[in-house]
């Protein structure tokens, strides 16, 4: 008696050396406004703690409650009973779950209280507490999910993109002509410094709108006629689609030739003739018709560099093609603007002359390269095989070699002038082209080339990789990727391509589930995989911890008859990409790629979404929830 008496005193000294519970604390976002807390829990060795449902000495869950944070229904919990002297206890893993309903915008924090009291045998310690504090990213009002912050990110990466191309456009043929039409303009009309300043500020505005609105007045139409899903879909078959991507292919490549001096490509001269003579109009119409001829002008030089950026933009958000368009246009019409409202900067500029024409010769070589990424979107997507990664990089490798003998003058073109000597600016962009070659020539034998992996099909694609054949080297193609229902991945990984097999696969060898939310034609996807699972610490998890489901939403293999699929809308789905996107949408509440989420061996969500994020550690955090 003396005994259990001071074993019983023991513990309750010395219990709370450490916690017989380790626990984490995650909040995931469902949708609109409704979130789940996850708290998931690891009972220490030898001892079990009771269920939330044992009304009197059962684990608790306490949420701290706020004007931004209301708890939404009952809280869950999930574990594998135990049986100790007829009592189910619990033992191992120990999930519990919370709906929260978090309002307002910006960021917001879930904190709380897990109280429980461990036992070993028949003696029990003191209760325990774990508090816990999660920021979460609120989702916006129209149901954007909390994990499209990394979106974010792309966003920027376009915005800037758009910015740097409508500078470049200043340098073209195609427009710098065009400014010295523009300071005579303004320099006739300035009656006043006042108004001229005026005109000046408007006519940057009128090439703004010119190139906006058009693109906003068609996204908003097939908003309004059809709402997000049409829009959506819309920019889905855009994107992914081979109808337009050879089309954009297509027309690259005529773009690529007319730069090369093959022929010229102007629009219609009774458009621009009809433009210019409108600009000897008096008032803001003469100036409004200025910035329209320019804007008609210049198409021949901007049009595939618009097109690129639209394009991309399609890959977003609703917003985002608007968004990337303003970028470039007001890019493109500040100097412009600029140059009206102090027209002697003039006389600083250089004359036109052959170094615009070498312009457009570069410019050549990068219309070849950004053409090369539609076909290979249509290839990806269609499982053509004609541009798989050895392909691409070989014409990327010529191109770029050719564009560097190009700058020290050893090639030249019809309409180039004799180069007397090369300029210490013209033998810079040379080397860097240069490097650039030798930077991509180890990609033809498996080098990751992390810096263009966003770029260039992904890496299973390539037939040879050096050293893969090697027994002390990880196979980056694995057989068992050849077996119908599984998907080819990057670093030797193999996964299913349906969640349904990934998860019987995960009960049967006591695994998570790893589901991969991609694209084939996913710039960020393509990252992730290059700079993210590349990390030791991710790719052991990965290829021990979970049983993979990599979920394409722009596969365009039609699926037999029996696994088409209807949306809610009444919709027959017929392809892999379609019906994928349709499972995602209602199972996980998220409409980009990439993301990516936990479950459990029965399907259930134990982390996620989690998004575009390029920080290796933190994916490993997000692993081990």
């Amino acid at each position: 008696m003396h005994s259990f008496i001071l074993t019983t005193l023991l513990s309750l000294f010395f219990a709370q050396a450490a916690p017989t519970v380790v626990w984490k604390a995650a909040v995931n976002h469902v949708q609109d406004n409704s979130y789940q807390l996850v708290v998931t829990g690891q009972v220490a060795d030898g001892y079990y703690v009771h269920p939330m449902s044992d009304p009197y000495v059962g684990t608790v869950l306490e949420i701290n409650g706020s004007e931004s944070v209301r708890t939404s229904g009952e809280p869950s919990e999930e574990f594998t009973p135990s049986d100790y002297k007829g009592e189910n206890v619990v033992t191992g893993a120990y999930i519990l779950r919370q709906g929260l309903t978090l309002a307002g915008g910006g960021q917001a924090t879930v904190s709380g209280t897990v109280t429980w009291s461990a036992c070993s045998g028949d003696t029990c310690n003191m209760p325990e507490d774990y508090e816990f504090s999660v920021p979460v990213q609120l989702s916006a009002p129209s149901g954007v999910e909390a994990a499209s912050q990394p979106t974010s990110k792309g966003l920027w990466a376009l915005i800037l993109e758009a910015i740097l191309w409508g500078f470049l456009m200043l340098l073209t043929p195609c427009v710098f002509p065009m400014v010295p039409m523009t300071v005579s303009f303004f320099l006739k009309r300035s009656e006043t410094p006042a108004k001229g300043r005026f005109n000046a500020a408007m006519y940057g505005l009128f090439i703004v709108l010119l190139y906006t609105v058009p693109i906003s007045i068609i996204i908003g139409l097939t908003w309004a006629l059809g709402g997000k899903t049409v829009t959506a879909d819309i920019f889905n078959w855009l994107s992914t689609h081979w109808l337009p991507n050879i089309l954009f292919f297509i027309i690259f490549m005529v773009f690529a030739a007319s730069f090369f001096g093959a022929f010229e490509i102007t629009l219609p001269s009774k458009w621009t003739n009809k433009a210019d003579s409108g600009s000897d109009r008096k008032g803001l119409a003469g100036v409004f018709f200025l910035a329209l001829t320019l804007v008609l002008v210049s198409f021949s030089c901007t049009g595939p560099i618009v097109g690129t950026v639209l394009i991309k933009s399609t890959q977003g958000e609703f917003w985002t093609p608007m968004v990337t368009m303003l970028a470039f246009s007001i890019a493109f019409a500040l100097p412009f603007a600029l140059l009206a409202f102090f027209p002697s900067v003039l006389k600083k500029l250089p004359k036109s002359g052959g170094w615009l024409n070498s312009v457009k010769v570069v410019l050549g070589f990068i219309e070849i390269a950004l053409g090369l990424k539609f076909l290979s979107v249509a290839d990806q997507t269609y499982h053509w095989h004609l541009l798989d990664r050895e392909v691409y990089l070989a014409i990327w490798i010529v191109c770029c070699t050719l564009l560097g003998l190009y700058l020290l003058g050893k090639i030249r073109f019809k309409n180039d002038t004799p180069l007397e000597y090369i300029s210490v600016g013209r033998l810079a962009l040379a080397i860097i082209d240069l490097a650039f070659v030798v930077y991509m020539i180890p990609g033809m034998w498996g080098a990751p080339l992390k810096a263009l992996s966003g770029y260039l099909p992904p890496i299973q694609t390539q037939d040879f990789v050096l050293g893969a054949d090697a027994p002390s080297a990880a196979p980056q193609i694995p057989t068992a990727a050849k077996t119908p229902g599984m998907v080819a991945l990057p670093h030797g990984l193999s996964g299913y391509d349906n969640l349904d097999d990934a998860i019987a696969a995960a009960a049967a060898q006591g695994k998570k589930v790893f589901v991969d939310i991609s694209g084939h034609g996913c710039v960020n996807c393509r990252e992730m995989e290059a700079r993210v699972w590349s990390n030791p610490e991710v790719l052991r998890r990965l290829q021990n911890d979970f049983v993979i489901a990599t979920l394409y939403v722009d596969d365009k293999t039609p699926l037999p008859k029996d696994k088409w699929v209807t949306n809610d809308s009444g919709k027959i789905l017929k392809d892999v990409g379609r019906v994928n996107s349709d499972l995602i949408l209602k199972r996980f509440g998220v409409n980009s790629q990439p993301n990516y989420f936990i479950l459990d061996a029965e399907g259930n969500t134990l982390a996620g979404p989690r998004g575009y994020n390029l920080d290796a550690d933190a994916f490993v955090d997000f692993l081990d929830l």
